[in-house]
């Protein structure tokens, strides 16, 4: 399948053509200025922006880019900025220019800016942090950034990226969380919301504790929060085999690092029910009767 062209014309290819519009002569025009509307650039020509905030690109949705790419061609220009004589930066539009390479383009459609690199790092930001495809510690971090590296308040950084001042603040203080919740967020662990309840809590141990009780024991938000406040068990209704009612409390990090350790031990997905009272069973499942003389046997029995 052939590879679509957007026929630009020729008024910025020919600017550009001419050795007059050196970075130099063009910063004469004032920072910032927009050189012209857009232009197809040779990707060879353009290098990675070094203040790229996004670190995680997926290799399925870039490849499904690059498909539509080869069929449509690229409907939103990336951004470039002018570094000298035919030689330029990207500030944004990273997936779109990933997938470009992919596609096999030799050259894309871009608008032109010259900007310093604060202004390079705000564009680059802002418009990233307004994709929802960045995950919230990659928000947080951008939102750092902005206000330490660009010299922006929250009040000032929230009219930019359209947010309330507290939303920003939340996301702020996600960075203050210790760095296995952090990775926890990023990797989809658990959500925003069990996020915002960890952050109330002053002690880094008990926010670890609470994290790992949260995963182990898939809690709700709810839940969360409840543990957050100081509730010491989280109780929820649960069938016996009778078809009566009873109550089960999620389990200590001992009592669950000691489930880890079953699990290790026998091959198979132990669990342990605990009942309020302190009453329980270890529950060892198997998949055939091979699978229980296998357990029997590890168990001496």
């Amino acid at each position: 399948m052939s590879i679509k062209k957007n026929a630009l014309g020729r008024g910025l290819s020919a600017l550009l053509e001419n050795a007059n519009t050196d970075i130099t002569s063009n910063r004469l025009e004032g920072e910032g200025k927009v050189v012209g509307a857009i232009s197809n650039i040779e990707i060879s020509k353009i290098e990675a922006n070094p203040f790229q905030p996004r670190t995680n690109f997926e290799e399925d949705a870039l490849n499904e880019l690059a498909a539509s790419i080869k069929e449509h061609g690229i409907i939103q220009p990336i951004t470039v900025r002018k570094l000298g004589y035919d030689k330029y930066q990207l500030i944004s539009g990273e997936r779109r220019f990933r997938a470009s390479q992919l596609a096999g383009l030799e050259s894309v459609p871009a608008y032109i800016r010259i900007a310093n690199d604060q202004a390079m790092l705000e564009m680059a930001l802002v418009e990233n942090i307004q994709r929802e495809q960045l995950d919230a510690i990659e928000v947080a971090i951008s939102y750092k950034r902005l206000i330490d590296e660009c010299n922006l308040t929250q009040e000032q950084l929230s009219q930019k990226v359209s947010k309330q001042r507290s939303t920003i603040t939340n996301y702020l203080r996600l960075l203050k969380l210790p760095i296995e919740i952090q990775l926890g967020i990023r990797n989809g662990d658990i959500s925003m919301g069990h996020a915002r309840a960890l952050i109330n809590i002053e002690n880094p141990e008990k926010q670890l504790e609470i994290f790992n009780q949260i995963i182990l024991n898939n809690l709700s938000v709810r839940e969360a929060e409840d543990l957050a406040r100081g509730v010491k068990t989280i109780v929820e209704s649960v069938k016996t085999s009778s078809g009566n009612k009873t109550t089960k409390s999620s389990l200590s990090v001992e009592q669950q690092i000691l489930v880890d350790d079953l699990r290790a031990v026998f091959n198979t997905k132990v669990s342990i029910n605990r009942e309020v009272n302190g009453k329980g069973k270890i529950v060892i499942p198997f998949k055939s009767d091979n699978d229980l003389k296998r357990i029997l046997d590890l168990l001496d029995i």
